[in-house]
């Protein structure tokens, strides 16, 4: 199966969409990565949704990925005596480590990392913006707070303190458990919630250990600071909207989006945008206008990827979810203005662009050219190539499975297992052929194809051969 886009889609597993044969038919659709939302679900259901994917991987005859998304620290208050309180502007509301039922007059916030840090005037998020508190004193390990908006509040909702690092590990002990399981299972990328800090992805990095790739999402203001460093230490970024929208006033959050996915782009590291983007269709079977615009603005921006969220793991339409976003991103791909507006996302200086790369692009801009082919040991060069959004689509030839379904994260790869040959003109040849069997290109048509020595160091590709594409039989 060929997608006849650049841009990839995510799409989460969940009560929706796990079964095998809804698996197959959103692989048919068009999913590229599939999500494993550890916050929900046994680990006995991912495991049965994991075999699901590489079922339907064989069945469409390319790579999907799996994606393990870890829960991360979710701070909750406690539960209330009947259950929910209703409040009101002004009111007076005490936050302590009581674990007794609260009332009107006070609740627990079981998390002393949090309780610490609060100092008056700081603000909390209650149900992800629904009920906002200021502190106004603190009282020993409590706080006082007054009521700014929202008027009913229940049992064990999420808490957010927009702007206060909270010194706490990005891992709990919950994590630990899902990504050894992850692991062993053979997830192919490994996503981190909550991310503050560089050294959060130091220690996920650590613990994984070169079994899958890491992913950084980016939900937190604090995460904002250390951007540059979170890239060094992260395989792909996510720009998770969602808890990002909970912190941030919403006129930060588009501004945050392009300075995450510019941050990626100069690295060449691969970024998805998620949360909302057709988030109508969970109950509607079509989206609003809105929505196709923000799909469509992300793929303008260059994203490697976008994402589903509850449309596909708990909606009612996740087949045509995935069909619509599958129809918007070409439509979008297919306007002569979409590569110049793409590219003015992320011009680049061309410094840190080696001369093989940019010759491949330069090479990609004829209108002879069909498509370009790269040998890749470890995925950096095809990463490279990918940053540099050239016009034609790449066939990323990996030497396993396990590198091949890395690679279907990344923006413009048809990603294929094949064995390097060891004769550059066999291997030049045999990715000619390639490419016409799988119908990148026509007979007589140009083949741009990159390669290095075999089993060569990382990144190593030194050679650049124009081939023209065989008959077919």
């Amino acid at each position: 199966m060929i997608r006849d886009r650049r841009t990839r889609i995510v799409a989460t597993l969940g009560p929706a969409s796990a079964a095998p044969d809804r698996i197959r038919a959103l692989a048919e659709a068009g999913v590229d990565v599939f999500r494993l939302n550890f916050s929900h679900g046994a680990k006995a259901d991912h495991a049965t949704a994991l075999a699901a994917v590489r079922a339907a991987e064989a069945e469409v005859g390319r790579p999907l990925a799996a994606l393990a998304d870890l829960q991360g620290p979710k701070f909750r208050i406690g539960a209330f005596a009947s259950g929910e309180v209703h409040l009101s502007v002004g009111q007076a509301l005490r936050l302590d480590g009581d674990p007794a039922p609260g009332d009107g007059r006070r609740v627990a916030l079981p998390h002393p990392e949090m309780l610490r840090v609060l100092a008056p005037g700081a603000r909390i998020l209650l149900d992800d913006g629904k009920v906002r508190l200021r502190v106004t004193a603190r009282d020993g390990e409590a706080v006082e707070t007054s009521v700014e908006a929202g008027d009913r509040l229940s049992d064990h909702k999420g808490a957010a303190v927009p702007g206060v690092a909270i010194p706490t590990s990005a891992l709990t002990d919950k994590d630990r458990s899902d990504l050894e399981f992850a692991l062993r299972a053979g997830v192919d990328w490994v996503a981190l919630s909550f991310v503050q800090r560089a050294a959060d992805m130091a220690e996920l990095r650590r613990l994984v250990a070169g079994r899958a790739a890491v992913l950084a999402k980016i939900e937190k203001p604090a995460a904002l600071g250390e951007l540059e460093a979170i890239c060094d230490l992260s395989d792909a970024l996510m720009v998770a909207r969602g808890d990002l929208g909970v912190e941030l006033d919403p006129p930060e959050v588009p501004v945050a989006q392009k300075t995450i996915i510019r941050a990626a782009r100069a690295r060449g590291l691969p970024v998805i945008v998620a949360t909302q983007m057709l988030d109508s269709m969970t109950h509607a079977p079509a989206p609003t206008r809105a929505e196709a615009s923000d799909v469509a603005n992300g793929v303008y921006e260059g994203a490697d990827a976008l994402m589903l969220s509850g449309e596909t793991a708990a909606g009612d339409y996740p087949l045509e979810t995935v069909a619509m976003m599958d129809a918007i991103i070409r439509r979008v791909e297919a306007d002569p203005n979409w590569p110049r507006m793409m590219r003015a996302e992320y011009e680049g200086d061309g410094e840190d662009v080696d001369t093989l790369i940019a010759a491949a692009t330069r090479a990609a801009e004829a209108r002879s050219t069909a498509c370009l082919v790269a040998w890749t040991n470890t995925g950096v060069t095809v990463r490279r190539l990918a940053r540099e959004r050239p016009a034609h689509p790449i066939i990323a030839l990996a030497p396993d499975l396990t590198s091949a379904r890395r690679l279907a994260l990344v923006w413009g790869l048809e990603p294929r297992v094949m064995a390097q040959p060891d004769d550059p003109d066999a291997l030049a040849t045999t990715a000619a052929r390639l490419a016409t069997d799988l119908g990148f290109a026509r007979p007589g048509e140009r083949i741009v194809v990159i390669f290095g020595p075999p089993r060569g160091r990382p990144g190593a590709a030194d050679t650049l051969r124009l081939m023209h594409a065989p008959q077919i039989g």
